[in-house]
């Protein structure tokens, strides 16, 4: 798996690309350990360029998830492909993420409304 990180504002956007799966679920987490020990919380995974996503992979997602909240962070995933869309669906894991079509709806999210 290939993991391309910049940053836009707060939020560290990881672009993934490849086979989400056992060992590229631990490089990813290992990824996310070097952002939160930095003290950045707010996070947006990309996953345009996942070709494929095991229960592994899902496992290491919801441990990163698990980890950002309880840092009173945030998570956030778009662009899912069909095949991984239907992966979520079905363990039910897109109730529990926040998931958006693409990637700049997912970072509008995360700025502050302004008061009127």
């Amino acid at each position: 798996m290939e993991i391309k990180i910049r940053e836009q504002e707060n939020v560290a956007i990881l672009s993934l690309s490849g086979r989400l799966d056992l060992a590229s679920g631990a490089t990813l987490k290992e990824h996310l350990k070097k952002l939160t020990d930095e003290k950045t919380i707010q996070i947006h995974l990309n996953l345009a360029e996942v070709e494929f996503i095991n229960s592994s992979g899902l496992g290491a997602l919801v441990s990163i998830m698990k980890e950002i909240r309880l840092l009173k962070g945030r998570l956030t995933l778009s662009n899912l492909a069909s095949y991984v869309q239907e992966i979520f669906e079905i363990t039910q894991l897109s109730h529990i993420f926040e998931i958006y079509t693409t990637e700049d709806e997912a970072l509008a999210s995360y700025q502050p409304v302004e008061a009127n």
